[in-house]
């Protein structure tokens, strides 16, 4: 099956949440209370679950790691260095930068798994598991600073944060739970791909563009042109295997991270901004990320 064939049922989840929220009684105010349950319960619980059954290998999966790791503090730094271009508003900066390095994690474990099946998702879950802490801090830092939050307490309050790290120290300690409790956090995690994913949906919106236009373009040509080439280079660079050159390559054209706009609102920055972006991106990324992974295997005979 083509790759643009394995993404659409997911993509399809998105369009059904938009129409759902749009055109009947489960409007808004539902959607608003199911992504703050995604956001502080389900997908935290997926996140933690994925890492604690995925087995760190390192000697299989360190260049796999680097790659992400890369790919991210290349597109913080491009996203930072935004802000020296003349005439580019410091709040709408310090709302926006977050959307060229944040990446939408329900999407990425959901299209992972399609492409790669659990070798795929395991490797996925890997990659979010190391960035989600540097993507967060990062998105963090300027609206922190912008808006007088503490640093350190936003940090600490994060569950994305909070899951990760707790799914890693279990990991590292050999710790297995009873058949009982691995089975309810499997099904809390499965609750989450779709109901996440209908969540985008829900909160696309466009208006908050126009504070912007230029600025928005900007970062979302960063995301979705700028990072994907990126991560090709890197993962010829390290020599990575052809499915980890993928898994790789999609974490980079996924869309922004759904709770960015949720960020930027709670800390003071421009959340209809963002919002806008986040829709843009998500749009973008039903394009940007079959035509990439088309593109890897054609990049990687040319330049091996």
């Amino acid at each position: 099956m083509a790759n643009p064939l394995l993404l659409l049922p997911d993509f399809l989840l998105i369009l059904i949440g938009w129409a759902v929220c749009r055109h009947t009684a489960l409007d808004r105010p539902v959607w608003d209370a199911a992504e703050r349950l995604v956001y502080y319960l389900l997908f935290p619980v997926l996140l933690f679950n994925s890492i604690v059954r995925s087995p760190l290998q390192l000697g299989q999966t360190v260049s796999l790691a680097i790659g992400g790791l890369g790919t991210v503090a290349c597109g913080i730094a491009l996203a930072f260095a935004v802000k020296a271009w003349p005439g580019v508003d410091a709040r709408l900066h310090a709302s926006g930068a977050q959307t060229v390095f944040r990446f939408n994690s329900f999407i990425a474990l959901a299209l992972s798994e399609r492409l790669g099946g659990p070798q795929g998702l395991a490797w996925m879950a890997l990659v979010i598991a190391l960035c989600v802490p540097l993507c967060n801090v990062a998105a963090v830092w300027p609206l922190a600073r912008h808006g007088g939050h503490s640093y350190g307490r936003e940090l600490m309050r994060n569950p994305l944060i909070l899951s990760t790290v707790a799914g890693l120290l279990t990991n590292l300690a050999g710790i297995r739970f009873p058949d009982a409790v691995a089975t309810t956090l499997q099904r809390i995690g499965l609750a989450a791909l779709p109901l996440g994913l209908m969540a985008v949906g829900a909160g696309l919106q466009f208006g908050g563009l126009k504070a912007s236009p230029g600025l928005a373009a900007t970062f979302l040509a960063l995301r979705h042109a700028v990072l994907p080439a990126i991560a090709i280079g890197v993962t010829a660079a390290l020599a990575l295997p052809l499915e980890q050159r993928a898994i790789v390559v999609l974490f980079a054209a996924l869309p922004t991270a759904s709770s960015a706009y949720v960020l930027a609102a709670r800390m003071g920055g421009d959340g209809g901004f963002v919002a806008g972006i986040v829709t843009l991106s998500t749009l973008l990324g039903m394009i940007s990320i079959p035509v990439w992974l088309a593109l890897l295997p054609v990049l990687t005979r040319a330049f091996p």
